[in-house]
Parts: structure tokens; C-alpha cells; sequence
């Protein structure tokens, strides 16, 4: 199983994002932040060209070195979401992913394919033993992508991740090599 070019509808496609890519990340952050700032701290940060050449920059110098990495989700050949696994720790065997979707391209099953794509590459190519959704309770949609995944909500991290001014919960649901997903 490959994760380079994964074909997950007919229109749609998980591809690399690499540092390249920075200024079309840029304007795909730039249209859809706010649907994604309420969610994920880059959408902040990256605000131009160079601060996203450097977002892109260090998942690209991680996956050298066999860590975390990121990825596009493509419609129609149009930037509209991506994925990453934010920590991928193989001493360890633990990794934790994400995923987003701009608003337009919700409704269609993407973040729930592209996840469980992510997850069965880290679980079954990759052996990794743990595979981590962290999530705020507040993101109903997340967390219903978790369910979907057949993760286990192993518990609650109170006030764990600072963010916009405010100490927020943090939910974590795994699925392990022995979870049916």
C-alpha cells in the first residue's frame, strides 16, 4: 500500500504537499480559514507564501528523517483539503493524524476515506501500534470520523491544548493493531 497518489473517489486524490506547493497552500488557507481556524493552529500562522513554504518545509524535513508528513486532498485536480500525521514516531510505533476539508468538498465521504487510508498504511505497511485522532469535544464532525474509523475514545485531556486564548479539552481516540476498523 502506497500513500503517494492514492486515488480515493474518482475525482478525488491524496497527494503529497511539499514546499513547492507553498503558494497555492497559501491561497487554499487564505479561502478557507475561517472554516479552519476555529480547529487548527496553522490556520493562523500560515498567511502568506513564505510562512506556508515554511509549514510545508518542516513536515517535508520530517519525513526524511521518517516522521511526520502531509498531504493534499485533491477534487477535480483543486486543492481543497489534506492530511498529516503530526507525529509519526516509529521507535515508538505511535503516530497521530489529521485531516480537513474545505466546505465545498464536505459531504462526500473524503476525510473519513483519507483517514482510514492513513491508518491502515501506519498500521499494516508501516507496523505501527498506535494510531491517534485528537480532537477537541467540541468538533462533532471529527469525532463522528473517529467513531466512523471504529477508534476507542480512550479519555479526555482536561485543558490540555491552549489555543485562541483558551485552554481547551482534548480528546483522544486510538485504534491499535488489534482494533477492527
Amino acid at each position: 500500500m502506497t500513500l503517494i497518489g492514492h486515488d480515493l473517489t474518482d475525482s478525488a486524490r491524496l497527494c503529497p504537499l511539499e514546499p513547492w506547493q507553498a503558494e497555492e497552500f497559501a491561497a487554499y488557507v487564505d479561502r478557507v480559514r475561517p472554516h479552519l481556524a476555529p480547529w487548527l493552529p496553522w490556520a493562523h500562522s500560515v498567511v502568506d507564501a513564505d510562512s506556508a513554504r515554511r509549514f510545508l518545509q518542516r513536515y517535508a524535513d520530517s519525513q526524511a528523517q521518517d516522521g511526520g508528513r502531509i498531504f493534499g486532498i485533491r477534487v477535480d485536480g483543486r486543492l481543497e483539503g489534506g492530511a498529516l500525521f503530526r507525529v509519526f514516531d516509529t521507535p515508538s510505533g505511535i503516530c497521530e493524524m489529521g485531516v480537513w476539508l474545505s466546505p465545498e468538498a464536505q459531504g462526500k465521504g473524503l476525510v473519513t476515506r483519507t483517514a482510514r487510508h492513513l491508518a491502515d498504511w501506519a498500521l499494516n505497511t508501516r507496523e505501527m501500534h498506535r494510531v491517534e485522532w485528537r480532537v477537541t469535544p467540541s468538533n462533532t464532525r471529527s469525532i463522528a470520523v473517529a467513531k466512523r474509523l471504529g477508534m476507542r475514545h480512550e479519555g479526555t485531556l482536561r485543558e490540555a491544548f491552549p489555543f485562541n486564548g483558551t485552554r481547551q479539552d482534548l480528546q483522544i481516540w486510538t485504534l491499535l493493531p488489534t482494533t477492527p476498523h
